[in-house]
């Protein structure tokens, strides 16, 4: 990696992926939350210092369950 550029570490991937989900859950706009990422750059790249918390309710849990 050169010093102009850089890649996002997985757990930066699994930060996007989780503000993603949140925002299609709650039906919001992704666009805040992705301007409130604090970055980092460490050896395996950025890191998401703030990633996103998706919280399921027990009965989310029981109905997806019963889809399967």
């Amino acid at each position: 990696m050169s010093e102009d550029t850089m890649c996002m570490s997985d757990q930066a991937i699994g930060a996007l992926m989780m503000a993603l989900q949140r925002s299609l859950l709650e039906q919001t706009d992704i666009v805040p939350v992705l301007k409130s990422f604090k970055l980092k750059l460490s050896e395996e790249g950025l890191v998401v210092m703030n990633p996103p918390i998706v919280k399921m309710s027990d009965q989310s849990l029981e109905e997806e369950n019963a889809q399967v």
